[in-house]
């Protein structure tokens, strides 16, 4: 039955389309190596027409490691693991509308992440991602060596407390938070990252979470780290997936950065969301 698996590259630099598969059934040993496989060799990998309860899309992802709970936004109720990413009509996007890793911000930040589409507008809120590790492949040498030996600042708090979120903590809107202590705490990342499984090096900041390098200040690291953002997202280092109804998109986020693109106001968009719980990046 595995040999049915189907995986169709869709560019040239990250990212494809597995077909032949249902990943909220029974997956054999020989399927789940196959996704696994293309999870490692193209960073983001696409299935069409799934059918995914909350359970069958918890256990999907258990296959890849521990799942974790968002510290901020709100899990469902029933399925606390799962974030619920209502989008109404008629309002903006706001949930992972800009480049980043998905919760780079924790000490053991997310290893992927699982996003079901349930109701897609007719066109619009495509998902870019990008390969870091063409990000980092493609530096200078002499800017390898200065990036080798330092770490990031990573925290929550300026994309968790800015004028268009502090509203989602009164628990009013599609999606709410619930203000801890992680929304401000800080951690430390290697800028330069080894992947556990592929051995390659990945660049590892983000414009939503990382905030400076480690003992410089704000100021002496946004000229280099803008240099980072807008060199990690070019556009030949990225991908874009088009969203139908019963898509799945698994994504790596310790080498893969992501955006969501805003520009579906008028149309309603839901998604259930769990990300697997990483390791300390090194």
């Amino acid at each position: 039955m595995g040999q049915t698996i189907e995986i169709r590259p869709l560019s040239g630099a990250l990212g494809a389309e597995i077909s032949g598969v249902r990943i909220g059934g029974a997956l054999t040993n020989e399927q789940f190596d196959r996704i696994y496989q293309a999870f490692n060799d193209y960073g983001a990998v696409l299935f069409r027409d799934q059918e995914l309860t909350p359970q069958a899309q918890i256990d999907f992802a258990r296959r890849f490691g521990e799942l974790e709970r968002h510290p901020i936004v709100d899990g469902m109720e029933d399925h606390p693991e799962i974030i619920k990413v209502l989008k109404p009509a008629g309002e903006s996007a706001s949930f992972g509308t800009g480049w980043h890793s998905d919760n780079s911000f924790l000490e053991r930040p997310s290893l992927g992440s699982v996003l079901y589409g349930a109701t897609i507008p007719p066109y619009g809120g495509d998902t870019l991602f990008a390969n870091q590790y063409l990000a980092y492949e493609t530096l200078s040498d002499g800017l390898k060596r200065t990036l080798e030996g330092l770490s990031a600042v990573h925290s929550a708090g300026p994309a968790f407390t800015s004028d268009t979120a502090m509203e989602k903590y009164d628990g009013d809107t599609a999606i709410a938070y619930t203000w801890t202590d992680a929304v401000h705490e800080e951690v430390e990342h290697p800028v330069v990252c080894t992947h556990p499984d592929t051995g390659r090096k990945a660049l590892y900041v983000n414009p939503m979470f990382t905030q400076r390098f480690a003992g410089w200040s704000a100021e002496e690291s946004r000229p280099l780290l803008e240099y980072l953002y807008a060199h990690a997202t070019k556009p030949e280092f990225c991908c874009r997936f088009r969203w139908q109804e019963g898509s799945v998109a698994l994504w790596d986020n310790r080498c893969v950065q992501h955006y969501a693109i805003d520009d579906y106001r008028d149309f309603e968009r839901v998604m259930y969301r769990v990300t697997i719980r990483g390791e300390r990046p090194h």
